[in-house]
């Protein structure tokens, strides 16, 4: 296994540019506060503890941490989501209050049960970092190692690739049996399918859905993406207290609400984007206690689409039924979705490759464009909403002090609610023409994440994190 001293600049990992991409790929619930270094290495895990698992499974695995998922590992909580997901939990059904309980109770008797089936031998110190050692395919690099009685041992290298994906080296990318009706990997072929069809861009996904799915169970996924956006605003304003990890950062999200209870959020426009800031601010202070979160598309950006979606509902169709109101839901997140799907193809949501700009800048992204289209926007004006989206987010950089999903990250998403909301009026305000593309944004994000330096690229070596005292 090949590593190095110091980043290197990453051999493109094989993504499938035309790999068609499920709006179920883009929104997934889990857990905080990472979606790269918590959720990914749980799947990786667990997909590793099932695939050696069984009659005659290994008596030990060890896992090795590579890159920014050593440098920022212990904030992100990485080695407790690789046990649990060893133990056979996984993301979607792990309940993040039982978490604690269960890392005692492996760590006091030293076993977990691989896979949720086969008790071995483990030591928290079976997950080993390694800060200086980056593998060349992905800074996002964890090897797996399964030892049996008899010297036989399995290594698989996995990669977290951001909003919660894996990938295993050497497996080749299959994109199935799966045939959409309206395949895009580009803005300018997503714009050039609406002309020929007359389909709005959400249409063009709902559309597209069916062939993983009956509509009717992509509306109830969709449905649920809502209620679980919702859901965490409001545990997140009800908590209070410090968050965990050692800077001593207090929840702030309650404390705001208090301060604007009484009023009706639109009622005095001075306030709007408190409100905004505030549900953005309650769903990011959640994914850094860990709690549930709705990963759109990363969980270091979770709070930027649910709160431009409750910005939509509770201020734009607050006078709609309660169907309309929900189908316009559909609306707005399906057109996220096909926003969101070109930076999967044509670039990345990791950090740790692109800096922030590849998490809040894309969400941001796909907020003002999902925002234009609910709002009556054409499938020009939502292409210029989410251009504009990201052009004023290059160059964000992932600095987070202590490598914890904190400072700056809890804030920054409440700046990239309000940025997206800002775009995706701007948008509507002219015809869709304009003279950057979404197309040519997300290329020169991709070449502005390459020629960053790796210590703005989720290592905590740089920036805020290195210029900013921790408590």
């Amino acid at each position: 296994m090949t590593v190095t001293a110091s980043a290197p600049a990453a051999t493109p990992l094989d993504r499938g540019l035309h790999r068609p991409i499920s709006v179920a790929e883009l929104f997934t619930i889990g857990i905080g506060p990472s979606s790269s270094h918590t959720v990914g290495p749980m799947r990786a895990a667990l997909d590793f503890a099932q695939r050696v698992a069984g009659s005659e499974g290994p008596q030990r695995v060890t896992c090795d941490l590579y890159g920014s998922l050593a440098l920022t590992g212990r904030g992100h909580a990485t080695d407790m989501a690789t046990i649990l997901g060893l133990a056979g939990w996984a993301p979607e059904t792990l309940d993040p209050d039982a978490a604690p309980a269960i890392l005692v109770d492996i760590a006091a008797h030293g076993r977990l049960s691989l896979a949720g089936t086969q008790p071995i031998t483990f030591a928290t110190d079976d997950v080993r970092f390694h800060p200086r050692a980056f593998l060349p395919e992905h800074p996002n690099g964890m090897t797996f190692t399964a030892s049996w009685a008899d010297g036989r041992t399995q290594a698989e290298t996995y990669f977290s690739i951001g909003g919660g994906a894996i990938m295993r080296q050497g497996a080749p990318v299959i994109a199935g049996n799966v045939q959409v009706p309206h395949p895009f990997s580009s803005g300018a072929e997503l714009l050039l399918i609406g002309t020929a069809t007359g389909l709005g861009i959400a249409d063009i996904v709902r559309a597209n859905e069916a062939a993983w799915r009956d509509p009717a169970e992509t509306d109830a996924f969709l449905d649920a993406v809502r209620a679980a956006m919702h859901a965490c605003i409001d545990h997140g304003i009800a908590q209070e207290g410090v968050l965990p990890g050692g800077l001593k950062v207090r929840r702030r999200a309650h404390a705001i609400a208090q301060g604007l209870t009484g009023c009706v959020p639109g009622s005095n426009p001075a306030e709007v984007f408190e409100w905004v800031s505030l549900w953005a601010l309650a769903v990011n202070e959640e994914n850094a206690a860990g709690g549930r979160v709705v990963t759109a598309p990363t969980n270091g950006a979770a709070g930027v689409l649910p709160a431009v979606l409750r910005f939509y509902e509770t201020l734009v169709a607050r006078d709609f039924d309660p169907a309309e109101r929900g189908e316009g839901a559909r609306t707005f997140l399906l057109t996220a979705a096909a926003i969101g799907m070109l930076y999967k193809k044509r670039a990345s949501i990791s950090a740790a490759e692109m800096g922030c700009q590849g998490e809040v800048g894309v969400a941001c992204s796909m907020a003002a464009g999902a925002l234009a289209a609910v709002l009556g926007g054409s499938n020009a004006q939502i292409e210029n909403a989410a251009e504009i989206g990201m052009e004023h987010n290059l160059g964000l950089t992932c600095d987070p002090i202590g490598g914890l999903v904190q400072i700056p990250c809890i804030e920054r998403n409440t700046m990239g609610a309000v940025k997206a909301i800002n775009a995706a009026y701007l948008a509507l305000r002219g015809d869709g023409s304009h003279v950057v593309s979404l197309d040519a944004v997300i290329e020169t994000m991709r070449q502005t994440g390459e020629d960053m330096r790796s210590q703005y690229k989720e290592t905590s070596l740089g920036g805020l994190a290195v210029n900013v005292v921790e408590c």
